[in-house]
């Protein structure tokens, strides 16, 4: 079997970390990796099968034979740099928003829509953690009967904000138990710790938030249908790891909750878990850690008066399928397509 050179840009941040884990675990054919970040991290060792591999600087002049390269860097850093690796010949797969809502590059999940990729179609925009989760539960049903319109609220762990998110929530809840006063918010707009925020991102002037927004038009781009309604509240939670999102969807013909389960257990990515009188349904604690999607809580809207409506409880880890595992899928895609 072929060995791929691999760069993974921002390697030292939480969604970077997962990446090198994902392409171990995943048993990813690296020849040579590269671990590169800012200078703060310079000369730190990251494990990769068993090796101990020094964090270089990234700059311009990196590796011109590099094959493929994960960032997950931020947005500034990827509109400077992942051209340059594209021009020196390098497959991007990009975890910032800086390229998701391009028209030149593909937006993939590949479950939904891995047909979009193509050989001389080197940058890659890998989506919005929110939105990737939901997706691969909304085209399965969108595939039997057209989906009209969709109303999610999302619950979003506090990792989805990086490791300072993660932090900040640690401290909160320490000062508590220690019986000090909560350290003012940091990362988040408002105390996280026992509270829910309203709010992910910026606003924007119609009055929905950047990341409100990125579920919206990700989700017309992801499944190839503009006529899709989408409304999003993004909330943010004191969960660690693993968003969670509840999902009412109108279809354009009827559609039974019995036939969405069995629409679910055989969709790729999916795992039903709707066992209601066991009280069995998706938690994020299940899905920390799995590279898997769960769903359940599947039930016909009984506000209407048809079998149009459905509602849905989907959870993912954010950092897996909702970004590393992801992006490394991507690439599985790519190098199994032989354009590399």
């Amino acid at each position: 079997m072929k060995n791929y050179k691999v760069a993974v840009v921002g390697a030292t941040g939480a969604v970077g970390l997962e990446m090198i884990r994902m392409l171990e675990i995943r048993n990813f054919p690296v020849g040579n990796i590269k671990f590169l970040a800012s200078e703060r991290s310079i000369g730190k060792k990251l494990k990769f099968r068993g090796e101990e591999i020094s964090v270089e600087l990234l700059t311009k002049n990196c590796d011109k034979d590099i094959d493929i390269a994960l960032f997950s860097a931020g947005t500034a850093i990827s509109k400077k740099f992942a051209p340059i690796f594209v021009n020196n010949g390098s497959f991007v797969i990009d975890n910032s928003n800086a390229w998701r809502m391009d028209k030149n590059v593909p937006l993939v999940v590949p479950e939904v829509n891995s047909h979009v990729l193509e050989k001389n179609k080197k940058l890659i925009a890998n989506p919005n953690c929110s939105t990737i989760q939901m997706v691969v539960v909304l085209k399965p049903l969108h595939d039997f009967v057209k989906i009209k319109r969709v109303i999610v609220s999302t619950y979003q762990s506090v990792s989805g904000a990086g490791q300072k998110g993660k932090d900040e929530l640690t401290e909160q809840i320490k000062a508590w138990v220690n019986g000090y006063k909560i350290p003012v918010a940091n990362k988040f707009q408002h105390q996280i710790a026992f509270n829910l925020i309203p709010q992910i991102d910026i606003f924007m002037n119609n009055g929905y938030t950047k990341e409100e927004m990125k579920m919206t038009n990700e989700t017309k781009k992801i499944i190839g249908d503009d006529s899709i309604k989408v409304s999003a509240t993004c909330v943010r939670v004191p969960v660690f790891r693993s968003h969670s999102e509840s999902v009412w969807i109108e279809t354009e013909k009827p559609l039974s909750s019995v036939k969405a389960k069995k629409i679910f257990s055989k969709a790729k990515g999916i795992q039903l878990l709707d066992d209601p009188k066991n009280n069995r349904y998706p938690m994020p604690l299940f899905a920390e850690n799995n590279q898997i999607t769960f769903v359940g809580r599947i039930r016909s809207d009984i506000s209407t008066n048809n079998n149009n409506a459905l509602t849905f409880w989907i959870v993912s880890d954010n950092l897996l399928k909702g970004a590393a595992l992801n992006a490394v899928q991507i690439a599985e895609v790519i190098i199994g397509n032989n354009f590399v």
